[in-house]
């Protein structure tokens, strides 16, 4: 499946479908779909991939990536904000790794990343680790020293 699958069947919200479909024309960032420079447009676009396969149930508003990359990997943080709450996933895309799972070697014997990035594409994923997960923040209403009596005496 692609990014347009996945999110067809996710519960991301409207504003994020049309960052993503604006993402996916242009390759920028934009306020909903974040990233750090010099992320390259195809692994951001396999991360999100990745964002909606794991999470179809969140109605997600805006997924902010920091990574680095090399020519067989994309290692970071994606940041996925949904319904107020905030989770907070380290990942190591790799597709040389991929190409040593398969076994696939290229012409001078080296693993075939090419082919695994191509046939996988966003399911390169070594590892995907919910590293923290944030609910919404409680709101304390102050309470009038009178309320505050009666429920002491209570």
């Amino acid at each position: 499946m692609d990014l347009h699958s996945f999110l067809q069947r996710s519960a991301a919200t409207d504003p994020f479908r049309q960052a993503v479909s604006r993402f996916l024309r242009d390759g920028r960032a934009c306020d909903r779909v974040t990233f750090n420079h010099p992320s390259p447009p195809v692994k951001v676009e396999r991360t999100l991939a990745k964002v909606l396969q794991a999470y179809p149930e969140l109605a997600v508003e805006r997924v902010e990536i920091q990574a680095v990359t090399g020519c067989e990997f994309f290692r970071g943080t994606a940041v996925i904000h949904a319904g107020g709450e905030t989770r907070r996933v380290k990942f190591d895309w790799d597709c040389r790794w991929r190409a040593e799972q398969q076994g696939w070697r290229d012409y001078f014997g080296f693993p075939d990343q090419t082919r695994a990035a191509r046939e996988f594409g966003w399911d390169c994923f070594r590892s995907w680790e919910e590293a923290e997960r944030r609910a919404p923040a409680l709101q304390v209403e102050v309470l009038a020293p009178a309320m505050e009596a009666e429920i002491v005496a209570l």
